[in-house]
């Protein structure tokens, strides 16, 4: 058997169909995915940004939001710093195009050349010695102690905006913008820098409304047998901040001995259908007592006509948000939801103005730094690459499309991962990543025509430099793996670029199926390096273990950078040494490749692809969908390659449709192990086919065997 089927409870597909209104074959492929929460579900059924995190709810974003706004009113000068890397171009950008159209004061700055990671002391004191008084850090910052501490020596504030794993002793910044803080309620910790920026310029545009910071008191009364139970949620900037509930039996408790009366003190109290609420308040606590109450169902339904008339009851009963909680929800859920809502629409039009554009780069970033396609991040690439698609295309990207003869084009995330990311990471691999900013913020075609050009031949010379580099760790490489007990890989030569450390670490990996570290010496005689990681060792272990040597250092679990004095290295390299004798990973045993479901030959047709469609994006994560089919027929065969022919190209007959299939570096199979007139079993993917500028469905190959 090629490969491994799950089985699969018959209830949890029929549940999964009947709660949410999916085909058996979405509901199966969600239950082998042990995709069942419809907390999990709702970010592959659902599109709509609504469905994305509020921003106010990352820790301090309305402090970061207040201070850039004092900075505007005293017109402060600003400094965005950013890291090298695509997620820190694509941030830095977002925040500058941002602050920029609120008419500020703003410049901004990436490490380039030798420069090391992150905030630097040298860009602190050059900006304070022309007069600036906030800096904020995009993709970084967490780990620059030092740095900050100087800022504040120099009366500059710091806002720290970042996405990488906390250090124990965090930075003394103003404020820090950070998922990952320890005492972080912001429900999905990994999102990109990039998203951080992005929902820092989110909250700025809110905070371009009349309803920013206002808080509101939403409140609703029900019967409950003889009682009646008042709930109530207080609201800022679209987020909860309070709820209360108090079940009260009529008559028996004076509304002064309720925790009522402080929690609604005042506030601005908002209810659906006020004849109805203040008829059942009456009740409770008679007419005596007034409720300054203001109704604003009808003012909702203007925007969101489905809702006319409805009762609460019957909006919680039409909400598709709700639809996917698996906790129990009541009618004050629906009614914050459809406020949300409501909100949001209200506010579209500032919204909307920049946001398409900010998604393209968003989408960009997640699939550059490698961000799990799960949560609010299939929602964030999806609208990202929708309007990559759809136009219109950011400035600078539209350039860079265009030179890779993919403007146009139907986009996925494998193309732009593979195609247009690494020619955005180019740049900064090569020591200049100013360039990709400046592609990004020309306002002059014809420059940002020609910086496509650089930055798309830096990404040819940077394929060399790897390449040059592989020639020199190979053998080092398999003398490291045997003297760090087959666990990790420690490899450190001069010649190697320092653009090219992480794709090395990466290819090292992929290669011999453990940890990996390369290193390289720089002019300056330090030493950086970065070390990937695989089955299930988390990297922030052997950092720590080796911390003191470090210059700096950080990053993510299984991905991190590092420096050090060319002196601390031997004992590096031997850190590394003791620290394998202990270190553990998960098994090196592949597992059986799973199958998402089993395709019968009738039901093996193009529309397959509306199926693949649903489920994009694809990529960390969430690889793309695979399939099983039994007894396919060879009809035709070819040998095909460009340089070599090692390729299989093979017409597979499910009697009803013809399937064009390739299979990579199987060409040595035909004629000994498989003929045409063979009926194979298959393990594929479905991808598109774009010849002439007509598309059409294929099979990608995965594993086959002869059958009878």
């Amino acid at each position: 058997m090629i490969c491994e089927k799950k089985e699969i409870s018959k209830e949890v597909v029929k549940e999964i169909c009947s709660r949410f209104g999916c085909s058996p074959l979405v509901a199966s492929i969600f239950a082998r995915r042990n995709i069942t929460e419809g907390e999990q579900i709702k970010y592959f059924l659902e599109k709509d940004l609504r469905y994305l995190h509020m921003p106010f709810l990352l820790p301090s974003l309305e402090d970061a939001v207040d201070r850039i706004l004092d900075a505007k009113e005293e017109g402060e000068k600003v400094l965005i710093f950013g890291d090298r890397d695509v997620d820190g171009i694509t941030s830095t950008t977002i925040l500058y195009r941002i602050l920029k159209s609120m008419g500020m004061d703003v410049r901004w700055k990436i490490p380039t050349g030798e420069d090391s990671y992150g905030l630097s002391i040298k860009a602190v004191e050059e900006f304070a010695a022309d007069y600036g008084t906030l800096i904020i850090t995009v993709d970084c910052g967490i780990s620059n102690n030092a740095e900050i501490e100087r800022a504040n020596e120099l009366g500059i504030d710091v806002i720290v905006t970042d996405h990488h794993n906390p250090p124990a002793l965090l930075p003394d910044a103003q404020i820090i913008v950070n998922p990952k803080l320890e005492d972080s309620n912001y429900p999905f910790k990994d999102i990109s820098g990039c998203a951080v920026a992005f929902k820092l310029a989110c909250g700025l545009r809110f905070a371009q409304t009349e309803l920013y910071k206002q808080e509101i008191c939403l409140l609703n009364v029900r019967p409950i047998n003889e009682a009646y139970i008042i709930e109530c949620v207080k609201m800022v900037n679209m987020t909860e901040k309070e709820r209360l509930t108090e079940t009260i039996t009529p008559g028996m408790v004076r509304i002064e001995n309720t925790r009522l009366l402080p929690f609604l003190q005042g506030q601005q109290i908002f209810v659906w259908n006020e004849g109805l609420q203040k008829k059942q308040l009456a009740k409770i606590f008679g007419n005596g007592i007034e409720f300054n109450m203001l109704d604003v169902s009808t003012e909702i339904a203007s925007l969101i006509p489905s809702v006319q008339g409805l009762s609460l009851i019957r909006v919680k009963e039409k909400s598709s948000i709700l639809r996917y909680s698996d906790s129990p929800s009541g009618e004050i859920d629906a009614f914050c939801n459809i406020f949300i809502t409501y909100i949001q629409k209200k506010t579209s039009s500032i919204q909307e103005k920049d946001l398409l554009q900010d998604l393209q780069l968003v989408a960009l970033a997640a699939l550059a730094d490698i961000m799990p396609l799960t949560n609010e991040n299939r929602i964030l690439v999806h609208n990202g690459i929708n309007a990559i698609n759809n136009g219109p295309v950011i400035s600078g990207l539209t350039e860079l499309l265009a030179r890779l003869n993919m403007l146009g084009k139907r986009n996925t995330s494998g193309n732009l991962s593979w195609d247009v990311v690494p020619v955005l990471n180019a740049a900064g691999r090569l020591g200049q990543p100013e360039l990709a900013v400046q592609l990004f913020l020309s306002e002059d075609a014809t420059e940002r025509n020609s910086i496509s050009n650089k930055i798309i031949q830096m990404n040819k010379d940077r394929r060399q430099l790897g390449n040059d580099a592989w020639m020199y760790i190979e053998k080092q490489a398999y003398e490291s793996i045997k003297r760090n007990n087959e666990k990790i890989i420690a490899v450190v030569d001069e010649r190697i670029h320092r653009g090219v450390t992480g794709i090395l670490a990466t290819n090292l990996v992929k290669t011999f199926n453990v940890p990996a570290v390369t290193v390289t010496i720089l002019e300056d005689g330090s030493a950086v390096g970065s070390i990937r990681s695989t089955r299930g060792f988390d990297v922030t272990a052997l950092l720590n273990y080796c911390s003191e040597l470090f210059i700096n250092h950080g990053g993510h679990n299984y991905a991190a950078g590092f420096s050090l004095e060319r002196e601390n290295l031997d004992t590096f390299i031997q850190r590394i040494e003791d620290f394998s004798s202990f270190m553990e990973l998960d098994s090196k045993e592949k597992e059986m490749p799973q199958v998402d479901a089993e395709i019968p030959l009738d039901w093996l047709t193009p529309d397959l692809l509306e199926i693949v469609d649903k489920f994009e994006p694809y990529g960390e994560g969430f690889p793309q969908l695979q399939f099983f089919t039994q007894k396919l027929k060879i009809v035709a065969a070819d040998i095909i390659g460009k340089s070599e022919k090692k390729h299989l190209k093979l017409t597979l007959d499910t009697g009803k449709h013809k399937w064009p299939a390739l299979a990579w570096n199987s060409a040595d199979r035909l004629g000994t192990e498989i003929n045409v007139g063979d009926r194979i079993d298959v393990l594929y993917q479905i991808s598109r086919n774009t010849f002439h500028g007509m598309e059409s469905a294929q099979m990608i190959i995965n594993a086959f065997e002869k059958t009878n």
